[in-house]
This record gives structure tokens, C-alpha cells and sequence, in this order.
């Protein structure tokens, strides 16, 4: 901390940027004033871009922002601008692909320097304050772009025109249009399984991030082929996170990604979108695992358990309970000399907290030695499963219940032991598209796991969505960016997003209203963001406001961090045209498939969405209808049957007596009037067939799982 006078920060709606208002430096926000001061006196603009969940933002704040001396130079030569990543991603996005060019890297934080109108000439990531890890000092960077600035301002405008343009090029996605084909998800499939981890699951070396969409390709494809290579890649990743340090062992969720191929050290932010995502995985891995593993029910019940477990954690420290909504991120760390401590465990600590007996059962299972996993404090240990009862009773000479026992004794006492300790702050901002994700990852666990909490799930999805329509939803624009706070405008994701949330809420209710404001928000997408003749979306509206220096069109396409918006889009379109037999959507997802069809296959894992998206359009959504009263045991039965199968966009509509069948389109529309409602029957549709009806869940089971009617022509 400084004595220095809080600057303009201090009033901001970031918590990341409240953080630095106590900084001895003239910050800005992103905005006109900050680019009109530039260009009046004539001054470069010093970008930083981070987050209040990201580590090394903290570090670069604390070595070089905070210094006075550091804090002089800025204040004298540049005009300096702090952005929020996850409140202002459009800026991000753009300034991630332009220092990328320039240095071969991105990532958090960034650091740019760019002409008064916008445009950057240099940048990176992170600068220590002077030189070190062959990395330029930052304290000397500044004063040799203050220089260049003055001295060689020609030269800096060439390279800033020249890097505007091609970021320019390389947004507009020059030769990627093609004819629709389906054949890019072979294509994708045989990339993912190049990559797979055979031994630790994943795909990729390290550094290790989840790929939410691949495990969901992978799943949907199982169920078209069952060749079983696919599935075991599925489980092997999913159950190889749950088991290791990148899953949090103690009270549930996933940190942002492993920095080793094992999964076993992760970098311990997590992130809502993460979660979100991953709860959407091991929901559907368990409905797959049922029916694959139906001999071996222990098989379902780890990714049912973890499922839980995600629920669990958000539901205490991730979501407002009360109000509705759930939170952005929680933190790695409480402070910036530490790096996870809160999550890791030295043995002094482990057995400070149980008895010796409890102690020997946890050391044994969780892998915990005097020498642990992390550079900073070699005697912390990262919790990971490391063995299993059976084993650790052999190794004890116990009764394996006995281990069992004392293993829930002691993880207690580890889990209060551990809320004893200093805790990571939670970015409580609640963000359109993230609440959006959770909404459908909620409605997505309330059809598996056990009840009372699916019940609760569904009732706080709904909730949540009931909040985002009242207070950042209009029929004019869609959705806002952010829940509370000043208004941003929203972005492609949190319309795109919001669809499916909507879309997913009246399919769980039958409730119009969320049919009505979904069909607004996508026709509202289509005239706002979509390309109309190049087809697919762009990531901010056609009326947007100027962002400055690179005020690019720019259609987001690759999964990173989160599920492409365009492909996405192109899902909520077949979706909406599945329920309306509006052919204008069918026509519109076609040409965003299009717009991409020519470089789909090189994105090929950080496309995976991309392939979802091309596998629903080509074979059409599955509906499943169940009849019948609202206690009746058959109908019951018949109703989760229909959610035990897991089926890329699959709908299921419980129709009682007196329903409204207003937006059932096409032949479910034709086919259910002539159907008694108190009858239990179900009825499977995909495009304009249905099947007979069936009383029968085994039958239903196989209806599905087979993809009833099979592919359509798109």
C-alpha cells in the first residue's frame, strides 16, 4: 500500500479494479476520456488487461504498479488504462490477438502500448520491474517506449497500422467459408484422439486445461457409433481430473487448469465457466456410464458424486442463494505471498487436525509426505487420490470399513480444519453469459442426480433466470452483460447463451414466457450481430458504441476460454428451429456453419463446439414427449427413462392434462392432439417424424439411445 490518494478506480464496479485505486497511478478506465486526454497531450496509452482471480496480475500490481518510482514514469509519459478481462471481454479479445502478433504469446496480464487513437505498437504479458527471467524490466521498457514514442513516432505508427490491419485480416476469416459438411466431425474426432492422453487422460501436454465440448463430442459420438475407444477417453479424462489436485478433494469444483500432465498441481483459481461446463460433462458421462456400465453401477455413481460435489461448492460459496445468480471466480490465493495454501496441506498441518489413526488413513489416500508438490513451500501437498481403501486396509491390516470410517471422520475434520483458514476472495460480479451456462448446467443435473437436490437445482436455475429477465433483459437489446452495477452493453455470448438458458427453461416448465423472450432474443441476435451476407455472428451488436484503435468486426469462432459464441449460436438456432418449424433458422444456422466450414477441421480440438453444433444440424434435435397424469407412476417411469439417455440437444416435454402445446412444433404439434394427455405414453420425434408410442421405459431407452428416427437431410 501507498499513501498516495485513491485514484479514479475506487468508484468502478470491477472488483479488479477497485483493487488498484489505492495505486499511486493516474488510471482510467476503458472510455473516450481516456483516448481524448491521450490525443490532447499528445501521450501512448499504457494498456493493462487482468483479472482479480489471475495471480501474476497481483504479482505485476505489487513489484512495478505500486512503486512510486514505476508509478512516476507512467504518470509522466503515459496516459494509463486498467480493463477488467471478464467485464470488458470484447476489448480483451481484440488486444489478446493483436500482442500475440507482436510477442507469440497471450494470457493475463497484458501489457500494451498503444497510439492515442488505440492502435497498439508493443506489448506482452508480464514484466518483472527490472531484468530478469530473460524477461525486459519493466521499469526500462517504459522509458525506452517513452523515447521511441518521442524519437521514432513514424516508425511506431507504421508498425501500428501494419498490426491493425492484420488483426483486421486475420478476424475476417478469409477463406473460411465452404459448403456444409459433416464430414469435419470425423475429422475433429480423429484430432482428439490423436491428442489423447492414453495414460493420464486429456489431451495435450502440459499445461492441462479442461475441453468441455470434446468430452461432449466424444459422448454424442459414442452414442451414434458405440465404438468404445470413444467413451474411454471420456471417462478415463473425467474420472482422471476427479481423482487428481485440479479437482478440489475437500469441498468440490475445479480449479482453471493443471500446470502437469497428471492433473495433479493446478493453477487454483476457479473459474464459474470451468464448473459450469464440467458439470454439464460428468452429468452426461453419468447418463452414458449407466447404461454402458449398467452391470457395474460404482462406474456412474463417481461422476454422479462429483456432479454433486460442483453443486454443492456453488451452492455455498459460488451462487446468491437468496437473490439468485450465480458468482464469476474465486480466487488462487488470500494473499500474494502465498500460492494455494488455503488448498494444500503439509503433514504438520494434516496431523494437527486428526487423531494418528485418522491421519495414517488420510497421508496414505491422499498422498501426503513431508515433501510435497509446490515450489514456493516444498512441504505442501496438493490433495489427490492416490490410493483406495481396499489397499490402504491391506497396507493398515484394518477392515476395509473400518478405513471407510475413519476416512469420513477425518475428511470432515479436514474440511473444517481448512475453513479455519484465511479464504480466497470471491469475485461476486455475476455475468450474463456465465449465469446463462449455469442456468443450463443446473436445469442439465436436476434430471440426474438424487432429489431434494434436483429439485433445488431447478429451483435456483429458474430463479436465476426469472432475475436476469427482470433486471438485465429487454425486448430492445436482449441481455445486458452484467447483473447489477452500471449497464454494459451485451456481447454475442451472453445473448447466444441466454437463448439456450430460456430455451432449457421452458422445456423443464412449459412456461411461454421463457419460449416468448427466447424467440425475441434470437431474432433480436440475428438482425444485431449476425453477418447477413458473410453469414455467422459477430461478437458486438451493429450499433455498438466506437472502441478506438481496433474497432474490428470480429466473429469469435475458437473454444477458448469458453464455448465458441458462433457455434453456440448455430446450436440455439437448430434448437429454436426444432420448436417453431421457422425455417428461417435452419436457414440462418446453415450459413453460420458455413461461414466457418472451411478451417473448422484445422481448429480441430479447440473446435469441439463447432462439431456439436454440426452434429445437431445435421441429424436434428430429438423430442420426447411423456402423456399422462401428473402422479402416475407409469408416466413417471417414462419420464426418466427419457433422462437417463443422454443425446446431444435432446428435449423432454411432460405434457399433462390441460397443458399448452403452443410452441411443439411440426409433427409432435400434429401427432399430440390425437393422443389421450392422461395416458402415460411417450412419443420420440426428430424433424418432421415421429415414431409410434411406447409404455414401455426399455423401449423408450432404446428409441433413444438408437436416435429414433436417425439422420436427417440438412
Amino acid at each position: 500500500m501507498t499513501d498516495h490518494p485513491e485514484n479514479r478506480l475506487k468508484d468502478s464496479a470491477s472488483p479488479y479494479l477497485r483493487s488498484a485505486a489505492h495505486q499511486p497511478i493516474d488510471w482510467h478506465e476503458w472510455g473516450d476520456a481516456a483516448f481524448e486526454r491521450a490525443k490532447s497531450e499528445d501521450k501512448p496509452i499504457l494498456l493493462d488487461i487482468g483479472a482479480v482471480w489471475c495471480h501474476w496480475c497481483h504479482v505485476i500490481d505489487r513489484e512495478s504498479y505500486e512503486n512510486p518510482e514505476i508509478a512516476k514514469i507512467i504518470n509522466e509519459h503515459f496516459v494509463a488504462v486498467k480493463v477488467d478481462r471478464d467485464e470488458r471481454p470484447d476489448v480483451d479479445s481484440r488486444y489478446q490477438s493483436a500482442i500475440s502478433a507482436i510477442s507469440g504469446q497471450g494470457g493475463w496480464p497484458l501489457t500494451g502500448f498503444l497510439l492515442p487513437d488505440g492502435k497498439p505498437f508493443f506489448g506482452g504479458t508480464y514484466f518483472p520491474p527490472d531484468d530478469q527471467m530473460g524477461r525486459p524490466g519493466f521499469r526500462r521498457l517504459l522509458q525506452a517506449v517513452a523515447d521511441s514514442y518521442r524519437n521514432k513516432r513514424a516508425e511506431l505508427e507504421r508498425a501500428a497500422n501494419s498490426l491493425s490491419d492484420a488483426v483486421a485480416q486475420a478476424e475476417a476469416f478469409t477463406g473460411a467459408r465452404a459448403d456444409f459438411d459433416l464430414g469435419v466431425v470425423d475429422e475433429q474426432i480423429a484430432s482428439i484422439t490423436k491428442l489423447f492422453d492414453i495414460k493420464n487422460g486429456g489431451f495435450g501436454r502440459a499445461p492441462k486445461f479442461p475441453h468441455a465440448s470434446a468430452i461432449d463430442l466424444l459422448l454424442e459420438r459414442y452414442q451414434q457409433t458405440k465404438e468404445k475407444h470413444l467413451l474411454a477417453m471420456a471417462e478415463t479424462t473425467l474420472e482422471k481430473m476427479a481423482r487428481g489436485g485440479v479437482y478440489d478433494q475437500l469441498e468440490g469444483g475445479f480449479h482453471r487448469y493443471s500446470v502437469d500432465e497428471r492433473w495433479l498441481v493446478p493453477h487454483f483459481e476457479k473459474m464459474s465457466y470451468d464448473n459450469s461446463e464440467l458439470l454439464k460433462n460428468y452429468v452426461h458421462l453419468s447418463q452414458v456410464a449407466s447404461l454402458a456400465h449398467a452391470e457395474d453401477p460404482s462406474r456412474q455413481s463417481l461422476f454422479i458424486a462429483v456432479a454433486e460435489n460442483i453443486v454443492s461448492w456453488v451452492n455455498t460459496d459460488l451462487s446468491d442463494q437468496q437473490a439468485g445468480g450465480f458468482f464469476a471466480s474465486q480466487d488462487a490465493d488470500y494473499s500474494l505471498e502465498d500460492d494455494g495454501d488455503y488448498f494444500t496441506w503439509t503433514v504438520d498441518e494434516l496431523r494437527a487436525a486428526l487423531t494418528p489413526e485418522e491421519s495414517g488413513v488420510m497421508e496414505s489416500y491422499y498422498d501426503v509426505e513431508p515433501q510435497g508438490e509446490m515450489h514456493h513451500n516444498p512441504a505442501k501437498n496438493v490433495l489427490w487420490v492416490a490410493s483406495n481403501f481396499e489397499d490402504i486396509a491391506k497396507s493398515l491390516g484394518r477392515d476395509m470399513k473400518e478405513v471407510a470410517r475413519t476416512w469420513l471422520s477425518a475428511f470432515e475434520k479436514m474440511r473444517k480444519a481448512r475453513s479455519d483458514r484465511p479464504t480466497p476472495f470471491i469475485d461476486k460480479t455475476m455475468y450474463v453469459s456465465w449465469n446463462a451456462m449455469f442456468v443450463s448446467a443446473y436445469l442439465d443435473a436436476s434430471k440426474v442426480i438424487d432429489r431434494p437436490d434436483a429439485a433445488s437445482c431447478r429451483a435456483f436455475a429458474l430463479k436465476t433466470l426469472d432475475r436476469m429477465l427482470k433486471e438485465v433483459w429487454s425486448e430492445s437489446r436482449g441481455f445486458g452483460h452484467r447483473i447489477g452495477g452500471p449497464a454494459l452493453e451485451g456481447s454475442l455470448d451472453d445473448q447466444v447463451f441466454g437463448v439456450l438458458a430460456l430455451l432449457d427453461a421452458y422445456e423443464a416448465t412449459l412456461d411461454p414466457r421463457y419460449f416468448t423472450a427466447a424467440q425475441i432474443t434470437m431474432d433480436l441476435t440475428i438482425s444485431r450481430y449476425g453477418d447477413a451476407e458473410g453469414g455467422g455472428l459477430f461478437d458486438r451488436p451493429s450499433d455498438a458504441a466506437p472502441m478506438g484503435g481496433l474497432d474490428v468486426r470480429r466473429k469469435p469462432f475458437q473454444d477458448s476460454p469458453t464455448p465458441s459464441a458462433n457455434s453456440i449460436a448455430a446450436i440455439a438456432l437448430v434448437r429454436m428451429h426444432a420448436f417453431t418449424g421457422d425455417d428461417r433458422y435452419h436457414a440462418f444456422a446453415r450459413k453460420t456453419l458455413e461461414a466457418f466450414a472451411g478451417i473448422a477441421p484445422q481448429y480441430g480440438l479447440f473446435a469441439a463446439t463447432y462439431g456439436l453444433a454440426a452434429t445437431l444440424f445435421a441429424h436434428h434435435p430429438l423430442q420426447v414427449v411423456i402423456t399422462g397424469d401428473s402422479n402416475d407412476p407409469a408416466a413417471q417411469a417414462l419420464e426418466a427413462a427419457a433422462h437417463r439417455v443422454y443425446r446431444l440437444g435432446k428435449s423432454v416435454f411432460r405434457i399433462t392434462p390441460g397443458a399448452s402445446l403452443t410452441y411443439l412444433a411440426g409433427a409432435l404439434k400434429e401427432t399430440l392432439p390425437h393422443l389421450p394427455a392422461n395416458k402415460p405414453l411417450a412419443i420420440v420425434c426428430s424433424g418432421n417424424t415421429c415414431l409410434p408410442p411406447t409404455s414401455d421405459p426399455k423401449q423408450l431407452i432404446a428409441l433413444l439411445e438408437n436416435g429414433a428416427t436417425g439422420a436427417a437431410t440438412p
